[in-house]
């Protein structure tokens, strides 16, 4: 099984993560910094973390380390 989903926000995807069973692995997911409605709408989904589609390009390792050290959760 999954140890983490890393999901474009793009075309609804909150919408589909919601959908997902319990337990479902903890989410990193990113958007364009313009799209506020779609962050919030991640958000109510329960999307652990959420972040800028620039910081996912430029630390994308730091922060699946940060969403699976055993203090995020």
């Amino acid at each position: 099984s999954a140890q983490a989903i890393v999901a474009d926000l793009t075309h609804d995807a909150a919408a589909r993560l919601a959908l997902l069973d319990p337990p479902r692995p903890p989410v990193l997911a990113f958007f364009a910094h313009v799209e506020t409605d779609v962050r919030e709408r991640a958000r109510e989904a329960g999307v652990e973390l959420i972040v800028p589609r620039s910081r996912i390009a430029r630390d994308a390792a730091a922060l699946l380390e940060t969403l699976l050290a055993p203090t995020a959760r």
